[in-house]
């Protein structure tokens, strides 16, 4: 009997205490920002607040099982009943709502300038950058670069099927509607890289669809923007290859003929931290194995193989993409 109670209590300290391993680039449990912060403190303090409801209603029902067994007077029943099933459960989850509503205003809060458009495809992400009083954005994929200490504002739209946005580190999840826009903002407040992913299933390759979210010094920032709006500077034969061979029908490459819009635009590809939507690494050899067969990768992807390729061609191509920073 009290290997069985060490037991019970055991596994409920555990539950209690089994978060705090839940460390990482992708975990709530390490806020790097101000909305995933008041997110985390939210979630203790609903937490607690059903500890306190669970003990209070457990602790109720040993009182009638256990402690006071015998005939209960109806005054009692009653009080038992309204107090502790009803009135206690109804002024602590009030105080609870309380509490959290004021949160919904503080992660729509007025940006500090620059605005960012997400628009999650199949199963890839398209990034606009709008900076303040700009006219055109600057555009990128598969990876979101946001200034650190600065209020962002994030607009998500998707293209076929709903997708759900959600960088853990940085803030709560945000669904993505084709032909509607949704809004929330990001407050950085350490510099690093943190994974994203799609948070709703959204077909075949959801698992693989993937945003690394760096957060860089204002500064630097600045400085890494002002690149991504230059054209692409890479050249050599794997340019050629690139345009012989129909990709920039897809692709768009700044400062080349290549000007498609089907899939992600690769102007700056090689300066990215990860390929494939966040599941690859950067890689000379991951990007041939990508052009070779992408739907060996990422099941369900619409880029075609391009397993005709020689390998001196291969080789050239990848060697361009890489170029592209």
């Amino acid at each position: 009997m009290r290997r069985n109670i060490f037991g019970w209590w055991a596994a409920r300290v555990g539950l209690l205490i089994g978060p705090a391993g839940c460390a990482g680039n992708q975990s709530m449990f390490s806020p790097a920002g101000v909305d995933a912060l008041a997110t985390l403190n939210l979630f203790w303090v609903m937490l607690a607040g059903a500890v306190v409801i669970w003990f209070a209603l457990n602790g109720l029902f040993l009182y009638v099982t256990r402690i006071h067994v015998g005939k209960m007077s109806r005054r009692l029943a009653e009080a038992v009943i309204i107090g502790g099933g009803i009135l206690f459960p109804l002024v602590v989850l009030s105080a609870l709502l309380i509490y959290s509503l004021p949160m919904m205003g503080e992660q729509r809060a007025p940006d500090d300038g620059l605005r960012v458009r997400v628009t999650a495809e199949r199963w890839w992400w398209r990034v606009e950058y709008w900076p303040d009083g700009a006219t055109a954005p600057i555009i990128a994929a598969n990876e979101l670069r946001l200034p650190v200490d600065q209020r962002t504002e994030i607009e998500l739209t998707a293209g076929e099927v709903i997708h759900s946005f959600w960088i853990p580190a940085l803030g709560g999840k945000t669904d993505m509607f084709p032909g509607r826009i949704t809004r929330m903002t990001l407050a950085p407040s350490e510099t690093g890289t943190f994974r994203g992913q799609c948070a709703e299933f959204c077909g075949l390759s959801h698992a693989l669809m993937a945003i690394p979210a760096v957060i860089m010094e204002p500064a630097a920032f600045d400085g890494w923007l002002r690149e991504q709006a230059l054209p692409a500077t890479s050249s050599g034969a794997g340019r050629a290859v690139f345009l012989r061979e129909g990709c920039g029908a897809c692709h768009a490459v700044r400062g080349t003929p290549a000007a498609g819009r089907v899939g992600p635009d690769l102007t700056h590809l090689g300066g990215r931290t990860a390929l494939a939507a966040g599941i690859l690494p950067m890689t000379a050899d991951a990007l041939r194995a990508w052009i070779t067969n992408p739907e060996a990768i990422k099941p369900g992807a619409e880029m075609p193989a391009y397993d005709h390729l020689d390998e001196s061609d291969l080789a050239a191509l990848a060697a361009y993409l890489m170029g592209l920073k």
